[in-house]
């Protein structure tokens, strides 16, 4: 059962009773009357057909509520995954056609495939690659960029910005969407101050749907939701991809797969820090990858875990995977019986809702702080964002352009490692010589500590550094290496540790290694580095043992 349990982990639910089964129906309620008018906008946002962000919350949560460590997640369409899939279809097809729904299901089924790939060769790893600066700018500049799309249906435009700017006049907007985007956006914002778990989206969606259907807004030519499929989702295949669309879609994958899943890290681990248990992110790999696959043959688009809908179903106490359930039993019942309610919704209220959603996350603040901390990481997440805004709607550049950029950074701090000659400081730790001005250990001797492991990236800094200081102290002839933060040493290490002291032998002078660990040791010993000891080789275990054996005075 524990093994079953390992892939399948809702086995692992305690037993329903009345009292959790209570408590979790109105977690339950609280977010699937979040998710409803969620999943219709983010359609939207998608280029989608608005039936499609319905469909999402229901086959692809319920895979993942099986497959996934974390049930409390509330798996579903996510503004982020929405916007990266309608840029990336953009000029592609025409939104909302047969065409782009297909191509829309296979990013689904590829990013799922990926991610269920990586989760299954436990690879979950990977995701570090996007760093936390990188996350930051490709967020505050995605947030950017849906607002920009959605400021059209909230202000009720009739034309495009491009008709706008050469003949503007106010009767290309719709004053009716205006009002009822603005004061959908008053009554959203105030319901959040007021209480946080509150459903405001959907209690929006109820009230402007019955003013637009009490002043003849639709019959007026108001832009609306209009006729919505009744009925649940069916498998349907999207068709076969073409070369030139797989290489098309192949970058946007990668990125919705990357997203999607860092999405899902910053809910599961504020999950799971509140249950006091671990996350297995290479099983919410497979679990994620699963309910995208099931997204893309579901008629549907790729889901992912949505930040805010988790934090909602935890602050209405929500215990364990059952409140999910609850939501999904919820949609189904608003897909078989209540879908023609929806039709006098007007867009500029689901526009409403998505602005609302995603202003949280700009955070210029945040950027400011990265800047405080580094320099060059604050320019790193600055580039991530400018490239993001520069390349929409191939926004994915942004991204991996601040992933190399950021292994570019790595690199060099590993090539450039601090290495300092230190001396013997008053409260007797062993400190940089040149910044306290402190003198040498013992004549003759330099003593060396490099903070990082002696590789093929640092054992040439370490090699120049020890060749520069002998210049400048022709008198010296020995040489000591304080090895406690050295943890690995590889091929190119031994070579160099080699050469010191082949160097150290030809001016008469010994080398002393200092805290050698053991996988450090066991490499140079296997290399025969350590067979000379007591020739020109002398090890100490710690710092004590090695100042005790040096001359005084």
């Amino acid at each position: 059962m524990h093994s079953l349990a390992r892939w399948f982990p809702f086995l692992s639910w305690p037993k329903p009773t009345a009292a959790l089964l209570r408590g979790e129906f109105w977690a339950g309620l609280t977010v699937g009357l979040m998710l409803l008018p969620q999943g219709v906008a983010y359609a939207a946002l998608a280029g989608m057909p608005l039936i499609t962000g319905i469909y999402a919350s229901i086959v692809p949560a319920a895979v993942a509520i099986v497959f996934s460590p974390s049930p409390r997640l509330g798996v579903g369409p996510t503004a982020l995954s929405a916007l990266l899939i309608g840029a990336s279809l953009m000029g592609l097809a025409e939104p909302g056609s047969a065409h782009w729904v297909a191509l829309a299901a296979w990013m689904a089924i590829m990013s799922g495939l990926v991610q269920w790939m990586l989760g299954m060769v436990r690879a979950g790893w990977l995701l570090n690659l996007v760093t936390s600066p990188v996350l930051t700018g490709f967020t505050q500049a995605a947030a950017l960029l849906i607002l920009a799309s959605q400021l059209p249906t909230l202000l009720g435009l009739r034309s495009d910005w491009s008709a706008l700017w050469h003949s503007p006049s106010i009767y290309l907007f719709d004053w009716h969407s205006i009002a009822y985007g603005l004061g959908s956006i008053v009554l959203l914002v105030a319901a959040k101050k007021w209480r946080a778990a509150f459903p405001s989206a959907i209690f929006i969606i109820a009230l402007t749907g019955l003013v637009s259907w009490a002043t003849g807004f639709a019959d007026g030519g108001g832009a609306v939701v209009g006729h919505l499929p009744a009925g649940l989702p069916h498998f349907q295949w999207p068709g076969l991809l073409s070369w030139e669309e797989f290489g098309d879609l192949v970058m946007p994958v990668l990125v919705i797969s990357l997203v999607s899943f860092l999405e899902t890290a910053s809910s599961a681990q504020v999950e799971h820090q509140q249950a006091g248990t671990r996350w297995n992110e290479n099983q919410d790999l497979v679990a994620q990858g699963l309910s995208k696959i099931s997204a893309g043959l579901f008629g549907s688009f790729a889901t992912s875990a949505s930040f805010s809908r988790s934090a909602v179903n935890l602050l209405a106490g929500a215990k364990t995977g059952y409140s999910n359930v609850f939501s999904i039993l919820l949609v189904v019942i608003v897909v078989l019986w209540f879908i023609p309610w929806l039709y006098h919704v007007p867009k500029a209220a689901l526009a409403a809702i998505v602005i609302t959603a995603v202003v949280n996350l700009i955070k210029p603040s945040v950027i400011i702080q990265l800047f405080r901390i580094s320099l060059v990481e604050g320019c790193i997440s600055v580039a991530t964002l400018a490239l993001t805004l520069l390349t929409a709607p191939r926004m994915y550049w942004g991204v991996f352009a601040g992933i190399v950029l950021s292994l570019g950074y790595f690199l060099y701090q590993r090539l450039h490692p601090r290495i300092l000659e230190v001396g013997l400081h008053g409260d007797g730790s062993l400190r940089s010589r040149q910044l306290w001005q402190l003198p040498p250990l013992a004549p003759g001797l330099i003593t060396l500590r490099m903070d990082a492991d002696l590789d093929f990236a640092s054992a040439s800094a370490m090699e120049r550094f020890t060749s520069d200081l002998w210049q400048q102290q022709a008198d010296a002839k020995h040489l000591a290496l304080l090895t406690q933060p050295i943890n690995n040493i590889d091929v190119t290490g031994v070579e160099t540790f080699a050469r010191l002291e082949r160097l150290v032998a030809q001016r008469g002078g010994t080398l002393h290694v200092v805290g050698l660990k053991l996988p450090v040791q066991q490499r140079l010993e296997r290399a025969g580095m350590l067979s000379h000891q007591g020739q020109h080789l002398r090890l100490y275990r710690t710092d004590a043992e090695f100042l005790a054996a040096l001359p005084q005075g």
